[in-house]
């Protein structure tokens, strides 16, 4: 396995397009892992415990729809 001094030289000669993609592949991986780990986070919660902090809301949000509610109270 490469150390982290050997893989940095070897981000360092790759060419700035190449490393915007590392950059963005890297980022990818850490969501990736950070929304695996909160899964599995809350797979080992008791179920009442899970109510509590999510619970709050009756139904799933549609984003979108939420945006435009949001701006148009601005407008308002």
């Amino acid at each position: 396995m490469s150390s982290y001094t050997e893989v940095l030289s070897q981000a360092q000669s790759l060419t700035p397009d190449e490393q915007e993609r590392l950059l963005e592949e890297l980022a990818s991986l850490m969501r990736q892992r950070r929304i695996s780990s909160a899964k599995s986070h809350l797979e080992n919660l008791p179920s009442k415990s899970v109510d509590r902090w999510f619970g709050f809301l009756s139904t799933r949000l549609d984003a979108l729809e939420f945006e435009r509610q949001l701006r148009q109270e601005w407008d308002e």
